[in-house]
């Protein structure tokens, strides 16, 4: 077999891979809407933390790989940057449709585009730029703000798209020698730690109120105790299958096919709640999945 089959195959293997990671993360971040119903953010993030750290330890120990960091500066500065992108998101997902959430986190590209042209002062190319201008016309096309009813929740995901930019960034950079692993645990810790701040917060200083990211500590799980294992086992299996389908194929190839999670989350949406986007959404999402996918090939190209 030539090398350009052992490629050609390697992307096939690591396209499948990527497809079966949206799969299942379509399923799980609408299990988050379900949760919401009964406990709130921070003790969703923290039950799930403590479910996961068995299994990344038993993993560490089948694949014989450590967790341990090479710079804790660095994968602490990447998981902070990483756990307010998805607090954000999840704390979304409570009050949006998912294809508007989505849509927010999925601007990830175009801000790593701006974000490497500003902060890392690298040439970005016209091509690039009318990607990000077509990127930000999809979003505001799905999350239509309106501005006589504006609300702080509407721009969540798009704000954490920024920190999951900045996160994916160090990962390339500052944490570069470091395992999938390792990026993985600090992640988890952090989430553990600052639910665990939030807990205390609305437990001893702020009175908790209602809704999923007021809401205090509950004993009472009702149908999210389900939920929460489904959850953090299939978050580690969908993060695998997305660090194996980067390890096996290219990864300006593979990038695009994440925005397969446009089709699996709303299509969990309307088998699980009866929701489906409509024209507009459907609009703006092939927008972004557009200028996302532009930004891949020109990198592509870029190599």
């Amino acid at each position: 077999m030539s090398v350009a089959d052992t490629a050609r195959g390697g992307s096939a293997a690591g396209a499948l891979s990527m497809l079966g990671a949206m799969a299942i993360i379509g399923l799980i971040d609408n299990a988050v809407a379900l949760i919401s119903r009964d406990i709130g953010l921070w003790q969703f993030q923290l039950m799930r933390g403590i479910l996961c750290l068995p299994m990344l330890w038993a993993a560490s120990l089948a694949m014989r790989q450590p967790i341990r960091a090479v710079s804790l500066r660095a994968v602490t500065f990447r998981s902070v940057a990483v756990t307010i992108a998805m607090s954000l998101y999840f704390g979304a997902l409570a009050f949006l449709p998912i294809e508007q959430a989505l849509a927010g986190l999925f601007t990830s590209p175009i801000w790593i585009l701006v974000l490497t042209a500003v902060a890392l002062r690298r040439p970005v190319g016209r091509v690039r730029i009318a990607a990000v201008a077509v990127g930000f016309a999809g979003l505001i096309v799905v999350l239509e703000p309106d501005p006589a009813t504006l609300s702080p929740v509407i721009l969540m995901p798009a704000l954490g798209g920024v920190f999951y930019a900045i996160g994916m960034i160090a990962t390339n950079t500052i944490c570069a020698r470091e395992t999938a692993l390792t990026l993985l645990t600090g992640i988890i810790l952090c989430q553990i730690v600052v639910s665990l701040a939030a807990l205390a917060l609305l437990g001893w200083v702020l009175p908790a109120g209602e809704g999923f990211l007021l809401r205090g500590w509950t004993w009472e799980l009702g149908e999210a105790g389900l939920w929460l294992v489904i959850q953090a086992v299939g978050s580690l299996i969908g993060v695998g299958l997305i660090i194996r389908a980067y390890q096996l194929g290219e990864p300006s190839y593979i990038a695009p096919f994440e925005y397969a999670a446009f089709i699996s989350g709303p299509f969990f949406a309307w088998l699980l709640f009866g929701h489906l986007p409509g024209l507009q959404q459907l609009l703006g999402i092939a927008l972004i999945a557009a200028a996302g996918s532009l930004v891949a090939l020109r990198m592509r190209e870029a190599r």
